[in-house]
């Protein structure tokens, strides 16, 4: 067998196994997503009152600003 028949080989089987690791990530990814949910406005709105504090429209507003900017 022939060198270049082995570096064929090698490039295919590292370009599939790619490919196969984007989608495995992929899904992998989505799943961890349904479980853990980004944080919204709502769920500030309930932190805050779990906490005995009543937010204002404000101050959620600048928590999550304060969020997406570190994203």
């Amino acid at each position: 067998m022939e060198w270049y028949w082995g570096l064929i080989i090698g490039v295919l089987a590292l370009i599939a196994g790619g490919v196969a690791g984007f989608f495995i990530a992929r899904a992998w990814f989505k799943k961890y997503l349904e479980k853990n949910p980004p944080v919204n406005e709502q769920m500030i709105r309930e932190m805050m009152r779990q906490m005995g504090r009543t937010p204002s429209e404000k101050q959620v507003r600048q928590i999550m600003t304060s969020m997406n900017q570190y994203k």
